[in-house]
Order: C-alpha cells, then structure tokens, then sequence
C-alpha cells in the first residue's frame, strides 16, 4: 500500500446542521448496537434541548461544539457512554440546574462523567498566582480526583480543547494567546503523557499558529513550496520499500509520516538550523504485523541506503515513558538527500496515535487492561496526601508527574525507578521507602561513594548506605541546598519532623531562628514582625514551625526582605527636615530618594547595603548622597547637626544591581579550605571582590573575611547557607 501525507492543521468544519448530525449517527450506528445508538439519540436529544439558547463566541449554535466533541471521541474508538457525555460535556458549566435531568436521561455513568469534565475546568488553575495556594490545591485535588476515577474525563476534556483549538480562530487575539499558551503547557504535555499523540501533535501545532504566527506561517508556506518536489520523491522511496520488503516475503504498510509545524520549529530552534537544511520533512513510515518484522524490515532499509548511526533509536527495546514504541532511523537516499524511517507494527501505531484511547475496552463495561491501569497509576500517586501534602506542594507534584521530562534510575537489584529530572540520590531514597530516606547517610552511584544530594542522570545505578540510628537533617528541607527536589520526598521528610516531641521542635526552631538571623545581619528585634508575618499567635508557635520543617530558611529570608524593604526609618532622629512630598529616582537609578531631585549616591562602604536591608541616606559635602543601612554605627554616632542630612531612601524594584557585602567565615583550618569555598562561589556564580585570611598558629582556627557581590538579602542568604555547610566550618554570618 502506498499513501503520503502531509499535514498543516486547520480548522475542522463542525457538524453543523440536523442533516450532518444524521449522517454522524448513522456512521456511529454501523459500529454500535441499538441499545448504545438509543443512548447516543437521547444525550443529543437532551444537548440540543439545554443548549437551544446558547452561542459561541463566533454566533453558531452551541451544540454544533457538543456534537463535535462526541465526533472526536468516536474517531478514539470510544465507548458510547463517553461519546454521550461528550455531547453534554458543558451542560453543568452553562446550566447547573441539569445535573438531575443528565442523570434521569442518560444514567449515571454519563452523568459522573459530565460531572468530572466541569470539575476539569480547574486544570489551569495551576498557572493562576493569584488564588491562594491551599484553594488551588484542593481545586486541582478535585480534577485529579475525577481523572483518576475514570480516565475517560481526562479524554473528553482533550477533545472539548482539541476542538476549541481548531475553532479558536473567531476569539479576540488576547484570548487566542491565553488558550494557546494553556494549550501548549497544560493539555498537550497531558496528551503526551496518556500517549495520545493524534491529539498532541494538533494541539502544539494550533497553539503554536498563534503564538509565534510568523513563524509558523514560514514554515508553512515553506512546506506547501516544495510539497510536489517532496511528494515525489516520497513516492519514489515508498514504491522502492514497498518492492524490496515484498521480496523477501514481508508483508507491510508503507506511506509519507505527517509534517508537524511545532516539531519542525523546534527541531530549528535546538539544532540551529534552517528550514532547507533539515532532513525530516522528507519522512517514511513502515508498518508491519511483528515485532520481529519491524527488525527484519529495518536490515532491508539499512542495505538499501546507507544509515546514519547517530540518528537511530530503538524504542521498542526501550520504550518512552508514555509506553511509545517505534524505532527511529535516517539514510542518505536517492540523490543524496537524507530522510527519515519510522518502523513499527500495527499495534503500536495504534497505540501512538490513540493512547490510553486505544486499550479502553467498552463493550467489557467500562473495565480497562493492565496496560491501562498503569498509565493512570500516575494520578492515583498524585492524590495519596498520606504524607500530608498540602498547598503548592501538591501543586508541584501536579507539574513534575505530568508536565516535566522523566530519568530513569536502576536500584542494585535492577529494577526500574523512575523520577522527575532534576531528582537527587536522596529523592530516590525516599522513593524506595519512607524509613531508607530517613536513615540515609550516603550513596554509590555506579560503584563511586558520592554527596546525597548528588543529581541523578538516566541509566545510573543507585545504591543507599543506611545506618541504623540515623535520622533527617533539618537541612534537607532548605530548597537553597538542593537535597530534596520533589514534592513528594519533602513531604516525607516533613513528616518525620513532625512526629518529634514539642519541646525538641521548639528548641531546633529557635536555633534555626536565631542561626538564619546571624547570618543576614539582622536584629533579633524582627521577630516579633516575623511571627505577624507568618500569622503566628506566640513566638513559640513561629519556632516550633521552623523546627518541625513547615517553614525553611529561604522563606525565612524573603520575609526579612519583604519587612525590611516595608518598614521607614523612626520620625526621630532620621527623620530629614525638608519636605518629603515627592520621590525622584537618583542619577545611580539604584535607589528613590524622597524629597530630593538627581544626586549621585554611592554606597556605604562602612555597612556595605545591599537591595533588602533598611537604609537611610547621608548627603554629604559635594559628593551626592551616601547610602547606609539604618543601623550602621556611622549614623548612630552622628551629631544633631549632621541627621539634617539624613534622607529617606528606598530601593528600586526593579534595579538588577549586584553590591559589595563582606561575610566572615570562621572554620577550623584545613588544606583545601579556601578553594572549596571559592568552588561553591563559583558555581553560585557568586563573584568575590576582594579576601582576607589569617589563622590562630595555636588553635588552628581560620578567619576569613569575604567582600562578595550580592544581589539581595535571598541570594546571601542561600550563599551563606552554602558555605555553612562546607567541611570544619563552623560559623558565617554577615558582618556588620
């Protein structure tokens, strides 16, 4: 068989009068028995009845959407009962009131699937900062909910956007971009996950259609150039592949793959290349009964035309994780032009195309195969708050299972452990159980001892050193060190904390309090300002959080800054004389000088401030303003003469300006010391101005004092956090 085919996307023309509707049934009815095609009759029935009112932003009738949306679900082999809740996919979002006539009509069945697909119009909450996180979160638990319970949800939903997509063109240009970009980051990532790549490709290729419209209008107009040329040359290929597997007794499928714009873009933008320059827009795909033809299939193609080794991939020995399988490879063909050979069986292509789609089976009821359960094994993980996961935490976890790319790690025994990128050894410690995180020490990646929070790389084989009487370190819990990188194994080590007696958790948390303080140079005089912040009624109750893990550091130093940049200086005495009406920007642009046009200011070298802290400004002889942090000993020591020329000062949001901060280091003096801690300023990509170091010959103690660039009171604090745990330091702190 020879078929080519390229593809643009374009808008699908709906079923748009009773006529089409008729000849929509009677296509489903030659597949279907009566008992199913009654259903079918009665939800479009009740559709039409409850949507006779209702238009499209467009004007056309709305149910004109609900049959298409069914029509996208019947092309997924779907059951009836998911084609009929797909007619009355929105009846609940545009009539709240229906829910009992869905389900005195249709069944209940239907009526919890249309259930499900209103709670769905939650999925973007994720992408919203507005909401509070905890309101979020139990939006989004809701449609993970009505998604894990019946995977059919999740399909509907797909082909209600599917469909959105290709009628988007009659909205306003910024509601265009807003549903592409939620397209592009949301349901098209989903369709992947589930496997669905029919749907996948057409969502990306839509959504990128308006947001980069140049671009995809190039390529496109680039693609129907040279589509003879192309098409030609195909066809030569197919009937030579065609003819050469017929030889040796294999029976096969060959035709021209579709073009897809996005991916094509994509593959420009990551190779740096033009669009003449790639060799993929000429591709070919293969389709075979077995396993052992797809290999058999793939000698014939390699003696015909010379392959090129880089660009092959076996995925059916190693599928991806959305369980797609093919094997991939490129030759240089008739006249040199290079091309691309996708090799698969018929199953698989099945399976690429349609997804989960492809395994439901309804006429067993509804009951999925095992293959099918474990492709939503995923959103049942989601929903275990076993742990106690809670606000943004499951938010995260929403967007690492489904929405970033996978590493695939080996435990010593083989077994697979699959995480999201980005995860450490002690990520995968608590992956393999709760207690082997808790009792982490160390690990072996590969045979060689490495740090725990050692990032994994697909196909490393791990190993954990427990001990026995080990426990978390609160440490693990600091976003700013990179132990933990998942919601999940945070959770759990959150939750060991918590299980730890009041009183041990009070004293850990003063500690951490009193420690994080020191180290941004800030009087202990704000905690009371920290505990409001954090709606704290006592200061013990803000301690005993900090030390059971609901709070870290790093928010620990935001809210300093956020205080710090909020609070004024007293009315007496910095308060300046002159008036204070306006604020001007000063000729540095680096902070707002109230009351005072463009003078020149330059920074403190006694107090060295940085974006964050408090400051106050000094207007000196001919020199413009001086700026200091308001509690440096300079201005305490002023005359009464001298605070009339103190001015109020804040700092510019918006200024990306790095400042002089100096640190002092104290440690026990070993070889090595300084160059690990210029190595973690190096990565921190962190620049040191200036160092002195002098070491006590009888105690072997090291001081050091380190002038760095900083760009606000977070990035020092997540360097101090850094050094602090470097090897026989014992102490850091700015000074001041």
């Amino acid at each position: 068989m020879v078929f080519v085919e390229t593809q643009i996307p374009d808008e699908k023309k709906p079923l748009t009068d009773a006529k089409g509707q008729r000849v929509w049934l009677k296509r489903l009815a030659a597949t279907r028995t009566s008992a199913e095609m009654e259903l079918i009759s009665r939800a479009l029935a009740l559709a039409e009845e409850l949507h006779r009112a209702d238009q499209r932003h467009s004007g056309e009738p709305y149910i004109h959407h609900s049959v298409a949306v069914a029509d996208i679900l019947a092309s997924l082999k779907l059951d009836h009962e998911a084609i009929a809740a797909g007619l009355l996919h929105d009846a609940l979002l545009h009539h709240p009131e229906s829910q009992p006539r869905v389900l005195e009509v249709c069944g209940p069945t239907v009526a919890h699937l249309v259930e499900g697909v209103t709670r769905m119009r939650h999925i973007g909450d994720y992408q919203n900062p507005i909401p509070p996180s905890e309101t979020r979160a139990e939006s989004l638990r809701k449609m993970l909910l009505a998604m894990a319970e019946d995977i059919r949800v999740v399909l509907i939903k797909l082909a209600d956007r599917l469909h959105n997509m290709r009628t988007l063109k009659e909205m306003p240009e910024e509601h265009r971009r807003k549903v592409s970009r939620e397209t592009m980051d949301i349901f098209a990532p989903l369709a992947n996950r589930l496997g669905i790549w029919h749907i996948k490709w057409e969502m990306e290729d839509l959504a990128f259609r308006y947001l980069e419209p140049d671009a995809y209008k190039e390529i496109a107009k680039a693609l129907k150039e040279r589509r003879v040329e192309r098409t030609r040359y195909i066809e030569q290929v197919v009937e030579k592949i065609q003819g050469e597997l017929a030889r040796v007794g294999i029976e096969a499928t060959v035709k021209g793959r579709p073009k897809h714009i996005y991916s094509i873009w994509k593959k420009m933008q990551r190779k740096g290349l033009g669009f003449h320059e790639l060799y993929d827009v000429r591709a070919v795909r293969i389709l075979v009964e077995t396993v052992t033809q797809c290999y058999h299939a793939l000698g014939v193609v390699h003696s015909l035309w010379h392959h090129i080794a880089k660009e092959f991939d076996d995925y059916i020995t190693n599928p991806k994780e959305n369980n797609y399988q093919s094997i991939h490879t490129a030759v240089i063909g008739p006249e040199g032009k290079v091309f691309e050979i996708q090799i698969r069986t018929h199953e698989m292509d099945k399976h690429a195309e349609l997804g989960v789609a492809a395994h439901w089976r309804y006429k067993e009821g509804g009951k999925g195969n095992a293959e099918l359960e474990a492709k939503v094994a995923w959103l049942r993980r989601l929903l275990d708050n076993e742990e106690g996961a809670e606000g943004e935490d499951i938010l995260d976890r929403f967007k690492a299972e489904i929405f970033q790319d996978r590493v695939y790690v080996f435990t010593p025994q083989g077994e697979v452990v699959d995480l999201p990128q980005g995860a450490t050894v002690l990520d995968f410690a608590y992956a393999i159980h709760s207690e082997v995180g808790n009792r982490t020490r160390g690990a072996r990646v590969n045979g060689s001892i490495v740090p725990i929070n050692h990032e994994l790389v697909s196909g490393e084989q791990v190993e954990i050193i427990t001990s026995k009487g080990a426990s978390p370190s609160r440490d693990w819990l600091n976003p700013q060190l990179g132990y933990l990188r998942t919601a999940r194994a945070r959770n759990k080590a959150r939750s060991w904390f918590k299980a730890q007696d009041y009183e041990q958790n009070l004293h850990d948390g003063r500690v951490m309090l009193e420690r994080e303080l020191r180290h941004l140079g800030v009087e202990s005089a704000i905690i009371p300002k920290l505990r409001s912040h954090f709606h704290c009624q006592r200061e013990e109750e803000l301690f005993v959080a900090l030390g059971r893990g609901d709070l870290n550091t790093q928010q620990l130093a935001g809210a300093v800054t956020q205080l710090t940049q909020a609070e004024r200086p007293e009315p007496e005495p910095l308060t300046p004389k002159r008036p204070a009406k306006s604020s001007t920007t000063s000729g540095g642009g680096d902070v707002h000088i109230a009351g005072v046009g463009n003078l020149l200011t330059k920074m403190a070298g006694c107090c060295q401030p940085a974006p964050g802290d408090q400051i106050v400004g000094y207007i000196t002889h001919g020199h413009g303003v001086t700026v200091h942090r308001h509690e440096c000993t300079q201005l305490i020591n002023l005359s009464v003469e001298e605070r009339q020329r103190l001015v109020e000062l804040e700092w510019c949001s918006e200024t990306p300006n790095t400042y002089p901060v100096d640190i002092q280091v104290d440690a026990i003096d070993r070889t090595g010391l300084l160059r690990d801690i210029s190595t973690m300023l190096a990565n921190e990509r962190t620049n040191v101005l200036g160092s002195n170091t002098r070491t006590d010959i009888n105690t072997r103690v090291a001081h050091m004092t380190l002038t760095l660039e900083i760009e606000s009171t977070d990035h020092l604090s997540r360097i101090l956090n850094r050094i602090s745990q470097i090897p026989n330091v014992y102490e850091v702190h700015r000074r001041r």
